[in-house]
């Protein structure tokens, strides 16, 4: 395992402490406290996933699928199962192959979610990642309905060393975006991230914003590449969830941002979003400075999460 991987691993355990907390230490008192497996056993751990925001639908098919597996196997003693239930829960987050396809092609990245998710900061970060690989990363402050938006990514733009094209507090965030592609365009630039509003109280209002900048994008700049991921803040657990499937309704989702992991006991929302929605969380936030952002590994999380040795990583 590489460093950088290795010490991501090491926050990321670290960063899930408060849900470990949680999920896994009630795992364990079931697993120690029964000394045969029942129906008790059963509805003990259901309880325990569901309060960990592991989600009923998700909770319902790792352990219909470890009752099969119980009884496949003989398994008469419950700490022989908890190896099933980790390969479970890693099962359910299957989403198939997670493309980054963004690093590699001349990309637009739109970038959407409510306010005080850590959306602009996302962006900041996300930026800064893309200009390490030596990507030229053009920013668009096209969320002009919060006061103070584009100043925060104006400072984050700096911090990364990119460009960013703003427009006064208020303005159209449809031409925002149609004066950054026009930039993006003539400064030969790699990836225009898209810093845009997400006002779902308003869906209506977000849909016809968000049709609006897809019809400049696909006029000015027909064949770029095209992602949008939505931000999530993770402490909010099944609010998290379900901003995804709104937001899904007025965009199509390509991936998930889920933010702020270091402070929540409700990490397992990272188990129901990709069971439940089958798209994949992309980036995750266990922390404050950019390298706290890292592409998400369903299989890395989950071994964080229950400290599955280091070694035992694929």
């Amino acid at each position: 395992m590489s460093e950088e991987k290795k010490g991501f691993f090491a926050r990321l355990k670290e960063g899930l402490t408060k849900t470990r907390n949680n999920i896994v230490s009630g795992i364990d008192s079931v697993f120690n406290g029964f000394s045969h497996i029942d129906e008790d056993f059963y509805e003990e751990l259901e309880e325990i996933l569901i309060m960990g925001d592991i989600g009923v639908a998700a909770t319902e098919e790792i352990l219909t699928r470890l009752r099969e597996q119980v009884k496949e196997n003989h398994i008469k003693e419950p700490s022989d199962c908890k190896e099933f239930l980790i390969k479970n829960i890693k099962d359910q987050m299957q989403v198939g192959e997670t493309a980054y396809e963004f690093e590699k092609k001349p990309s637009i990245v739109l970038v959407i979610g409510v306010n005080g998710v850590g959306k602009t900061t996302s962006v900041g970060k996300l930026a800064g990642k893309l200009k390490e690989q030596n990507r030229k990363v053009l920013l668009a402050a096209a969320d002009t309905f919060r006061a103070a938006a584009g100043e925060q990514l104006s400072e984050w733009a700096r911090r990364a060393g990119v460009d960013m094209i703003g427009g006064k507090e208020g303005a159209d965030p449809a031409s925002v975006i149609y004066d950054a592609v026009a930039a993006a365009k003539a400064r030969n630039v790699d990836v225009l991230l898209c810093d845009t509003a997400g006002r779902l109280h308003n869906k209506k209002n977000l849909m016809e914003e968000l049709k609006k900048i897809n019809r400049i994008i696909d006029k000015e700049l027909p064949d770029v590449h095209r992602e949008n991921l939505v931000v999530l803040d993770g402490t909010t657990g099944q609010n998290a969830l379900q901003q995804a499937k709104e937001f899904n309704e007025v965009a199509d989702l390509t991936g998930i941002i889920l933010t702020k992991m270091d402070g929540t006991a409700k990490g397992g929302i990272a188990v129901a979003i990709q069971s439940e929605l089958k798209i994949p969380v992309k980036y995750i936030g266990v922390g404050e400075t950019i390298d706290d952002l890292q592409k998400f590994d369903a299989e890395q999380f989950v071994n964080a999460l229950f400290d599955v040795k280091e070694q035992s990583m694929p």
